[in-house]
């Protein structure tokens, strides 16, 4: 089973865990419903959507409301670093968390005792909280964007906001930052980068680059990489091979957003409910 944690913007949203569904458009997990527009719920939107397509096994969730101050990622990460060790998952994927180097280490003494180690997969604030705590290694897949892996790059950068300028988030870089990433141990086992192009890289090379089918109004939705993770996660979930999963996560990823014949109006949601149609065509 494949279990993501992450927050949502409502502060009023409850800590909850357990199995989440997806009906009439919106996530629904111990009787509470989240409309999906971006962030975590747009990426168990995705992930539920591939694992129905694919016949793989349930979707379960820890999430708890954080408008930006902390209270919902502190409850998350306590309840992780306390109860995580009992539990078996296939594949484990952090998204929207307050980074936090203290509380991350915790879940990481936590992942460290599971019986079987899950695939681990960051990305987001819980990714910037793995690097920030020099154990970016110890996870198997990042999911950045261009702005996000120049963090990744600089060796000296505390947090994001201090990235150097003159590493450059710029598509042409990309190879470039992603080497910076793995000389200086800021990468997980793989990096599948998000842009115009999607890069899939490790400590050796850029293993694929995927830019087919392109369409520019993508650009302008938000919410399409946090598809991509939910993809790639579910696929991952299914015991698939992790670099042929990547290489077909961004393809379906591309590929949905093509079908959705994309505006700059267009919803993720829209792009989600063609997840099935992109996995049949690949």
């Amino acid at each position: 089973m494949l279990a993501v944690v992450g927050t949502v913007p409502d502060a009023n949203f409850p800590f909850v865990s357990g199995q989440v569904e997806l009906d009439d458009g919106e996530i629904v997990i111990c009787g509470q419903r989240l409309t999906i527009n971006r962030g975590t719920p747009a990426l168990l939107a995705a992930a539920i959507k591939t694992s129905l397509a694919i016949g793989g096994p349930p979707i379960f969730a820890y999430l708890a409301g954080d408008i930006g101050l902390g209270t919902g990622s502190r409850k998350l990460y306590e309840y992780l670093s306390e109860n995580l060790a009992l539990t078996s998952f296939q594949a484990i994927t952090f998204h929207y968390l307050l980074p936090d180097v203290d509380w991350h280490n915790r879940v990481l003494f936590a992942l460290e005792e599971m019986k079987q180690r899950p695939v681990l997969i960051a990305d987001a604030g819980y990714m910037y909280a793995a690097k920030m705590s020099g154990q970016a290694g110890f996870y198997d897949f990042f999911t950045p964007d261009l702005g996000e892996l120049a963090f990744l790059a600089d060796e000296e950068a505390p947090h994001p906001f201090y990235t150097r300028g003159f590493i450059l988030h710029e598509e042409n870089c990309a190879a470039e930052m992603i080497a910076r990433a793995y000389e200086h141990d800021n990468a997980a086992r793989y990096l599948l980068v998000k842009g115009q192009e999607d890069h899939l890289a490790n400590d050796q090379d850029v293993i694929a680059t995927i830019n087919h089918p392109t369409n520019e109004a993508m650009e302008a939705i938000g919410g399409t990489g946090d598809t991509l993770t939910g993809i790639l996660s579910a696929l991952i979930n299914a015991q698939n091979d992790p670099e042929a999963s990547a290489v077909t996560a961004a393809k379906v990823n591309r590929m949905a957003g093509h079908l959705s014949n994309p505006n700059p109006s267009t919803q993720v949601l829209d792009i989600i409910e063609h997840i099935p149609t992109a996995l049949r065509e690949h």
